[in-house]
């Protein structure tokens, strides 16, 4: 009898229907701990941190090469090329992250930690939109338009205006010293819980 009572226990167990604020295996599968970040957030976070990193660096290595050189115009067209790409990475980002919550910050963090960990996150998130953004409308405010990728001609939909293109350019270069500012502040964050072992960082790993 007792074998019998424990079989429908488990039976009744294994059809138990799940509640609504129950994950699914799917939900369960992209999340895999409730306590990190989704796969898929974790691959974007790295994709465009990477991405980001180097396009800064190339703008400024873009510095460097005078203007007129011959060569300058394909550095130029492959920064704009790759700063678009990311733009929609960027923008697939937010759209992951409005429509998967990230997991909460662990209780033992300091009030003030979290509102910092808070203002970095909306800066970025901001300056992640202003780069490419301003970028982008610089570059259709000036004759040369976009080469998408040196193959692909991107005629400007605005016209050759050198004060607008000076504004946007300049809100895209200055973008660029805060943004690197604010990286560097997010990993140097980072790191101090890296070396405190208290599992933050590790919330951002696969």
């Amino acid at each position: 009898m007792e074998s019998s009572s424990t079989q429908r226990e488990a039976a009744l167990s294994a059809t138990k229907t799940r509640t609504p604020l129950e994950p699914g295996p799917i939900a369960l599968a992209v999340r895999g701990n409730p306590n990190s970040y989704s796969r898929v957030a974790v691959v974007l976070h790295w994709l465009i941190a990477a991405l980001l990193l180097g396009q800064i660096a190339f703008g400024w290595f873009l510095t460097t090469i005078a203007r007129g050189a011959p060569t300058r115009s394909i550095y130029v067209n492959f920064h704009k090329s790759t700063g678009i790409t990311i733009g929609v990475l960027i923008l697939a980002r937010i759209v992951w992250r409005l429509l998967h919550a990230p997991p909460p910050l662990p209780s033992f963090m300091p009030t003030w930690q979290r509102a910092a960990a808070r203002a970095n996150h909306i800066a970025l998130y901001v300056l992640m939109l202003t780069m490419p953004l301003s970028g982008y409308i610089a570059s259709n405010f000036s004759k040369y338009g976009i080469k998408l990728y040196n193959a692909v001609k991107l005629p400007p939909w605005g016209p050759d205006n050198r004060h607008v293109y000076a504004l946007f350019n300049s809100t895209h270069v200055v973008a660029a010293y805060v943004f690197a500012a604010i990286i560097a502040a997010h990993v140097f964050a980072a790191l101090l819980h890296a070396v405190r072992r208290d599992r933050v960082l590790s919330r951002m790993w696969l």
